[in-house]
C-alpha cells in the first residue's frame, strides 16, 4: 500500500497539483509502525481527481472527499479544506477549499495534523505535531473546547489514541475532556461503538478501560461499568479485589491478535450484574447468585444500545449466560459435557473462561481438561449429527408431538453418552421402546 500511496501522490504532482500523505498514516509511519491505510490531501478538486484516476468513489463530494481505488486497495484523497460553524457537534455548516496549512489546522490532534511528502521525504508540520509525537503526547490543535465542540466524538478519540499509542494526554486537553464528557451523549451509538471497539483492543485494552474511567466518559458511554468500580469480591476466590480490578486483569491478558473480536465484550459484560446481585452470607463470603442470568439480559441491552448486530449480541449474551457452568465441568455427565462442547459459542466461552481464571485464582485445570475433551470430540465426527431425525421416527410409526420430541432427546443423550453409536442400533432401540 505504501508504494501505491506514493504513486498516487506522484500522479497528482505530475498533473501540477500539491499532494501529501496526511493524518494517521504519517503518525504511524514516523512511529515506525506500518499504517493500515493511507490518506492523501491535495489541492485538486473532486472532479479533477476523477479525471486523473480510472476508478474513484465519491464518498463526500461536498466536502471534497473522494476514494481512489488502486490494486483493489482504497485510498481517501481529499481536497484541502477549511470548516466553520459546527452546529450539531459533528458536521460543519460551512466548508471551503483552502491551503495545506489551513487543512492541517482544522484537524483534531497535533499528532494527526502532520503532512508528509513521500517524493521529497519531507515533513510539513504547521501544528507542532512532531514535538508532541516525540514527547508521546495527545494534544488538540488549538483550543480544546473549540476542537471538541466541532465533533464531540473527539472526546472519546482522545483517550482511544492515548491508549492505542501508549501516549499521555496533555493536561489542558484532558481537563477539557473531563469537563465536557457529558457531550458524548449527543454522538450516535454507531460512532461510539466503533471507537470502543478500538479502545478495548489488545494490547492496550486495560489502559483503555482506565482512561474511560479517569476521563469521566464511562458514565455516559458505558454506565453499566460504573458500579463495578467499588463492587468487592471475596478474597478467597478473587484476590484481585473489586469486579473492576478483575475485568482489568482479564483485559490485560487478552490474546493479540484476538481469536474473536467479541472476546473483549464478553470480558466486560460477563460479571456486569455482580453489583446488583451481591449479598454476604453468614460465613462472610460475598455471593452473586444468578448474576450470569441477569448479566445476559444486561449484555443484550448494552449491545443493542451500541447497535451491535443481532448475531453478535446473541453470541455475547450466550457466553455471559453460560460462563458459570464451567466450574461444574468435572462433575458433568458425558452427554451434558459434550453438549457444552458442541455449542456454537463454545470457542468464545472457553477463551472467556481462560481469562476469567487468569484474572482471579489463575488455575487452568478446567480449561486444559476442556481443551483435551474438545480435541477428543473433534476426532469423533460421528457424534456431531444426530443418529435419527423426526422423519425417521415417523417412518417407524411415531406420530408428531411431545412424545416424538422426548424420544429424539433421549436418543441424543444416549448417542452423546456412547450408549448408541450408529443409526441401525438407534432404530432397534426405538423399536424396543415402542414394542414394535
Amino acid at each position: 500500500m505504501r508504494a501505491t500511496a506514493t504513486e498516487i501522490v506522484r500522479r497528482l504532482r505530475d498533473a501540477h497539483f500539491e499532494a501529501f500523505w496526511v493524518g494517521g498514516c504519517v503518525r504511524d509511519f514516523l512511529l515506525g509502525r506500518e499504517p493500515t491505510d493511507y490518506d492523501i490531501a491535495t489541492n485538486a478538486r473532486p472532479e479533477q481527481i476523477e479525471k486523473l484516476f480510472p476508478k474513484t468513489i465519491a464518498v463526500g463530494r461536498q466536502f471534497g472527499v473522494m476514494v481512489v481505488v488502486e490494486n483493489e486497495d482504497q485510498f481517501q484523497v481529499a481536497t484541502f479544506r477549511a470548516e466553520a460553524n459546527y452546529e450539531d457537534g459533528r458536521r460543519p455548516a460551512e466548508v471551503r477549499f483552502s491551503s495545506a496549512r489551513e487543512d492541517a489546522i482544522r484537524r483534531d490532534f497535533t499528532v494527526n495534523g502532520l503532512f508528509f511528502d513521500p517524493l521529497a521525504n519531507e515533513l510539513h508540520d504547521w501544528v507542532g505535531g512532531k514535538a508532541d509525537l516525540d514527547a508521546r503526547i495527545i494534544r488538540t490543535i488549538g483550543s480544546p473546547e473549540e476542537r471538541f465542540a466541532e465533533d464531540h466524538l473527539r472526546l472519546l478519540r482522545a483517550i482511544r489514541f492515548a491508549a492505542q499509542l501508549g501516549f499521555e494526554i496533555e493536561p489542558e486537553t484532558f481537563a477539557a475532556v473531563r469537563r465536557l464528557a457529558e457531550r458524548i451523549r449527543i454522538v450516535s451509538a454507531e460512532r461510539i461503538r466503533d471507537e470502543l471497539l478500538k479502545l478495548f483492543a489488545p494490547p492496550h485494552a486495560a489502559r483503555g478501560l482506565d482512561l474511560l474511567r479517569d476521563s469521566g466518559l464511562m458514565p455516559h458511554v458505558f454506565p453499566e461499568l460504573v458500579p463495578t468500580l467499588t463492587c468487592e469480591q471475596s478474597p478467597d476466590y478473587h484476590p484481585e479485589g473489586t469486579v473492576y480490578n478483575h475485568l482489568r486483569l482479564m483485559l490485560e491478558k487478552l490474546p493479540n491478535p484476538l481469536p474473536d473480536e467479541l472476546l473483549p465484550w464478553t470480558v466486560l459484560l460477563h460479571d456486569i450484574a455482580k453489583p446488583d446481585t451481591a449479598s454476604r452470607g453468614g460465613d462472610g463470603i460475598i455471593h452473586f447468585y444468578g448474576h450470569e442470568k441477569i448479566g445476559a439480559g444486561v449484555a443484550d441491552k448494552v449491545l443493542q444500545r451500541l447497535k451491535f448486530s443481532r448475531k453478535d449480541t446473541d453470541a455475547v449474551a450466550a457466553a455471559v449466560l453460560h460462563h458459570m457452568q464451567f466450574k461444574d465441568v468435572p462433575n458433568m455427565r458425558k452427554s451434558t459435557l459434550r453438549r457444552l462442547l458442541m455449542r456454537p459459542t463454545f470457542p468464545l466461552e472457553l477463551e472467556l473462561h481462560r481469562l476469567d481464571c487468569l484474572g482471579s485464582h489463575r488455575r487452568l485445570d478446567i480449561y486444559e481438561f476442556l481443551q483435551q475433551q474438545r480435541a477428543e470430540l473433534d476426532a469423533q465426527p460421528h457424534l456431531q449429527p444426530p443418529l435419527l431425525t423426526g422423519e425417521d421416527l415417523i417412518a417407524l410409526g411415531m406420530k408428531p408431538g411431545p412424545e416424538l420430541g422426548a424420544m429424539l432427546h433421549e436418543l441424543r443423550e444416549k448417542q452423546l453418552a456412547d450408549e448408541l453409536s450408529n443409526a441401525a442400533d438407534a432404530r432397534r432401540w426405538v423399536k424396543d421402546e415402542l414394542k414394535l
